[in-house]
């Protein structure tokens, strides 16, 4: 009876000490911990350096092009012309996170945008047929690296040099000579624009100024959201003059390109090119995969430590064959994007696509031994990318030398996060 008493004794103050704690949280600012802005920035350097550094890419190009990088129909082309970047480093991002590499996108984009090709040209397929047979040969692709990489335990940069020479010669053998795409539908991906239903508000796009004010509200929404729900879990939380700061920034960042955007495009249409759509789809899709299901921790806990991982009961496997799977769809849509861009299939396509990729999610802040990564740092590696390649064809740079900026740069960038994680060694 004693023993039954002490522990409903220590029971009820356990429940008391909790609702003490409940209690003190419910207090509000004055009870939780507010991070220094010393401590914010050391903390998250290499986050905001990422975006300062594309200001400055961007600030710099604009001196250096007489003005003309951020004219509304270069940015639009900007995103129509370097869309294979922005979503293949969506799929190389997660590569990179679990300690693996894959070199054959760009062979894999010239081999699928072939059978595309050849399907609406000499099979009579429509182009939603074709579409939807270039994403089945790119997720058959993806399941073929993922069986030798997971099942097979072939490295990653074993099997997918293999595929860049098996895919590079396929491409060969089905786009020796030039495949034209006539279609005006298919062609229309990645050149239009969604269309205005509610017409133009004088010489602005009545889309583009929707979804910029949706998005304004949405990061603000986000941001306090986020701030509220430390608070009520205890945890350090930013000062609201920081939180601010950082709205009113990313405001006027979202309020500027809303208006480049709406002054793009020509008398019969303009604002956001679907292009943007897809890329905006897929961004927010991989995002929530990546930090709000099982799928994202489990990449992130491989690439972290697969031994932990394994010991944890994770299928680290079937992790890896899913990754490649996912990368195997991600350059199937760049394929698509690229056939309808160039309006062509050959077999030089795509060539070094897998660079740019790897060369973003690396300036991105991707961490080269694995385990660390973000889709937004990603994305903010592959617009830097963007903006070289923008940038020095409006300056008439010779591709050698575009090829020498960017190799120096993917140098700077890794040496970068190598330097900052010996410092904080």
């Amino acid at each position: 009876m004693t023993g039954l008493n002490r522990d409903l004794n220590r029971e009820r103050k356990r429940i008391q000490m909790s609702a003490a704690n409940s209690a003190a949280v419910k207090k509000g600012d004055d009870k939780v911990e507010t991070q220094s802005l010393k401590e914010l920035l050391l903390g998250n350097a290499r986050s905001y350096g990422i975006f300062f550094a594309l200001v400055v890419v961007i600030i710099v190009f604009q001196i250096l092009t007489g003005g003309r990088l951020l004219n509304p129909n270069n940015v639009v082309a900007l995103f129509q012309q370097n869309a294979y970047v922005l979503i293949a480093a969506i799929g190389m991002l997660m590569v990179i996170i679990a300690t693996h590499i894959d070199l054959s996108v760009g062979s894999v984009v010239a081999f699928i945008g072939g059978i595309g090709a050849l399907a609406m040209k000499n099979w009579g397929l429509n182009w939603f047929l074709a579409i939807v047979l270039m994403i089945v040969i790119g997720l058959a692709i993806g399941a073929w690296h993922g069986f030798w990489v997971a099942y097979v335990g072939v490295p990653g940069f074993v099997t997918t040099l293999g595929g860049m020479l098996i895919f590079r010669g396929l491409a060969t053998v089905v786009a020796g000579e030039s495949i034209p795409v006539s279609d005006p539908t298919f062609r229309a991906i990645s050149k239009d624009y969604l269309p205005n239903v509610l017409g133009f508000w004088g010489d602005f796009s009545s889309n583009a100024i929707i979804v910029g004010v949706v998005a304004i509200v949405l990061v603000i929404w986000m941001q306090l959201h986020k701030r509220n729900n430390a608070i009520k879990n205890g945890l350090p939380v930013q000062p609201m003059s920081f939180v601010v700061l950082k709205l009113v920034i990313a405001v006027a960042a979202i309020a500027y390109v809303t208006y480049l955007l709406a002054c793009s495009g020509n008398a019969t249409q303009g604002g956001i090119p679907i292009v943007m759509l897809i890329i905006g789809v897929l961004i927010g899709v991989y995002w929530f995969a990546l930090n709000r299901t099982v799928y994202g921790r489990n990449v992130y806990a491989v690439g972290g430590n697969r031994k932990a991982a394994i010991l944890s009961g994770i299928d680290t496997k079937a992790t890896d064959f899913k990754i490649f799977l996912n990368m195997g769809f991600l350059t199937s849509i760049a394929a698509v994007i690229t056939l309808s861009r160039l309006a062509s299939a050959t077999a030089q396509t795509g060539m070094e696509f897998e660079m740019d990729a790897i060369a973003a999610c690396f300036i991105g802040g991707t961490a080269v031994t694995g385990g660390i990564g973000t889709i937004p740092g990603a994305m903010v590696g592959a617009l830097i990318m963007g903006v070289l390649n923008q940038g020095l064809s409006i300056m008439g740079v010779d591709a050698a030398w575009v090829k020498t900026i960017k190799g120096l740069v993917v140098i700077a960038a890794v040496a970068y996060d190598l330097v900052s994680k010996r410092k904080k060694g």
